[in-house]
């Protein structure tokens, strides 16, 4: 029996594409465990995309933070005639904190006071417990051990799921003649970002060595566009760019037809993961025992952020200028360990 009434329930996790995938299993959990719930989730408009037509989310109400001033009021306004029996509150950011004053709850639900920045704790009723830094995804589910849920087992339920969306894929897909692999080759964060020649170089091997096709994938951001013009004019053979093709839910679409992915530490890396389909990522800058692939895929990660031998702590602590450590062969050395370790099972597009 869950501990407090969840007929209505309103999320706050308005931006990071990274950290909506993190919510579905919360949902999914509490869903289980109160089928007639009703969940109404505040998200900005680009991770919005993501969710958008997912079973778990009955309604979608838009932060529009480029608005400024007035997308709160806009927000206030919806939020003022409504009642929820329970709000979680995700987010930890001062923007969350507002909105989560606009929700009429008797119960809102956070983090414990020393998780919550911000003053995030002055903004809910009830904290989870004190729990030693762990990775994103397990920081969520304490909010359904909390609750009375179960969090096993962990689904996200992300790939396309209707009939425009699965003929989108198949079609994106029958162009190629070999299996697919989709380079997340940009962020929105230079310490996070590799070297764009030697992603030619990774590409250039993947279709020789390997018999794959690389394809370029992400936003069309000046970041990524410039990343894509020096890997085609540094690649000996171009690979595929599908930069922006399909927005967000496109994205997906794309990785959930890959034979393999190979990522930066962003939002498609984890939905990659949610997916289940075998992804090399690229960690550096962020610590990925807290924010790497969750549970899967640990022996495709690349480390550039702990020293040899290093066994260092989860933590939020970020570690500046390690991505250049990595180079092409590490890359190739873990495509290559893909391809001997059990992995090569090349999905049909849904």
């Amino acid at each position: 029996m869950m501990r407090v009434a969840t007929d209505r329930v309103c999320i706050v996790m308005m931006s990071a594409v990274g950290d909506t995938v993190h919510v579905l299993p919360v949902l999914h959990a509490l869903k289980l465990a109160n089928p007639a719930m009703q969940v109404t989730w505040i998200l900005q408009p680009g991770p919005a995309m993501l969710v958008r037509g997912h079973a778990l989310v009955d309604e979608i109400m838009l932060f529009e933070k480029n608005k400024g001033v007035t997308g709160f009021l806009e927000l206030r306004r919806q939020l003022r005639e409504r009642e929820f029996d329970l709000v979680l509150d995700l987010q930890v950011y001062f923007k969350a904190n507002i909105i989560t004053s606009f929700i009429n709850s008797r119960v809102k639900l956070g983090f414990d006071f020393a998780r919550a920045r911000d003053l995030n704790w002055l903004f809910t009723t009830h904290k989870i417990p004190p729990h030693p830094m762990q990775h994103v995804q397990d920081q969520y589910l304490e909010f359904c051990d909390w609750l009375g849920a179960s969090p096993a087992p962990v689904f996200w339920g992300l790939g396309p799921w209707n009939d425009e969306e699965k003929a989108w894929q198949k079609s994106f897909y029958a162009r190629l003649n070999r299996p697919a692999v989709p380079i997340v080759v940009a962020t929105s964060k230079p310490q996070k970002n590799w070297l764009p020649e030697r992603w030619a170089d990774v590409c250039d091997a993947l279709y020789s060595d390997f018999g794959l096709q690389p394809i370029l994938v992400g936003g069309r951001s000046p970041v990524e566009v410039e990343c894509e013009k020096i890997i085609m004019e540094r690649a000996k053979i171009a690979p595929m760019s599908a930069l922006g093709n399909g927005g967000l839910r496109g994205l997906v679409g794309i990785l959930d037809g890959a034979a393999l992915v190979i990522s930066l530490d962003t939002g498609p890396l984890h939905i990659t993961v949610a997916l289940d389909r075998p992804v090399v990522s690229l960690m550096g800058y962020s610590n990925p025992k807290r924010v790497g692939p969750y549970r899967k895929f640990g022996d495709l990660m690349i480390d550039a952020y702990g020293e040899p031998g290093e066994d260092y702590p989860v933590s939020m602590e970020n570690r500046p200028d390690r991505m250049r450590r990595i180079t092409v062969r590490d890359v190739l050395e873990k495509v290559q360990r893909w391809r001997s370790g059990g992995y090569l099972t090349t999905p049909s597009p849904s």
